[in-house]
């Protein structure tokens, strides 16, 4: 009878002992409290600690990405934009983590959505639109000022969508497409522009040289030619009339 109780008490005692054993990944720590007091911090690999007396609290080291859900933000001129962003940030110190803030994840991206509104409604629409990099590094410092006070770093922020009001898209449509249009008269001007330039080199050169100049009409008179629908038209020049008597004398 005696040695049955003591098999059982033994048994007990086993169990009680194997039930304090723990094996923690590589990527976990193991925040430990003793009677609801902070005792020591483990991990990774096999950790142990006393069963109803000590309890783990265990936090994951990865990093970790938290989607920003789309909100409405007004811009500093007036305009109001949908803006979606994605945080990656990292348990840094576990303690600080499970001791001072309840539910860090919850609390960095309400930290992050705070920090987007402020931040762009203090910018206007174009440094918004062309400046998402400069926008997404000012949130990030705001938030990892305050989150290193909850042993969490903010790794980095990234603004992935932002959306603009109807009319607000078509008037940047618009916008483009004048400054299309612009530079296609630009371009067209250009071009006339070095064609008259050219024309004008040319015009002095059969200036200086009436045969050339009669030997280019020749050659225009013999291309339209080349189409019988086509009707010449002759332009003499005025001393036409002298060069045929100079001629018929000789």
């Amino acid at each position: 009878m005696v040695l049955g109780v003591l098999a059982v008490i033994a048994f007990l005692v086993i169990v009680f002992v194997l039930s304090g054993f723990r094996i923690l990944m590589e990527y976990e720590r193991a925040v430990i409290f003793r009677l609801g007091k902070y005792n020591r911090e483990a991990g990774p690999g096999l950790i142990f600690f006393i069963p109803f007396i000590e309890r783990p609290v265990k936090v994951d080291m990865r990093i970790k990405t938290a989607d920003i859900p789309r909100q409405e933000v007004m811009t500093k001129d007036n305009i109001s934009i949908l803006a979606n962003t994605v945080v990656y940030f990292r348990v840094e110190k576990p303690v600080d983590a499970v001791i001072k803030i309840e539910d860090f994840e919850y609390a960095v991206r309400q930290y992050t959505q705070t920090a987007l509104r402020d931040i762009m409604g203090n910018s206007e629409l174009d440094f918004v639109l062309t400046e998402r990099e400069k926008i997404a590094g000012s949130i990030k410092e705001i938030v990892d000022a305050e989150t290193s006070g909850w042993g969490v770093d903010i790794e980095s922020i990234k603004i992935q969508e932002i959306e603009l009001p109807a009319e607000m898209k078509r008037v940047m449509a618009k916008q483009a497409e004048a400054e299309r249009d612009r530079r296609a008269v630009i371009i067209a001007a250009d071009g006339e522009l070095q064609a008259s330039e050219t024309l004008a080199k040319a015009a002095r050169k059969l200036e200086v040289s009436p045969v050339a100049l009669q030997l280019r009409t020749l050659q225009t008179i013999r291309d339209i030619a080349a189409d019988p629908s086509e009707k010449i038209v002759l332009f003499l020049p005025s001393d036409f009339a002298d060069l045929v008597g100079k001629v018929s004398k000789k």
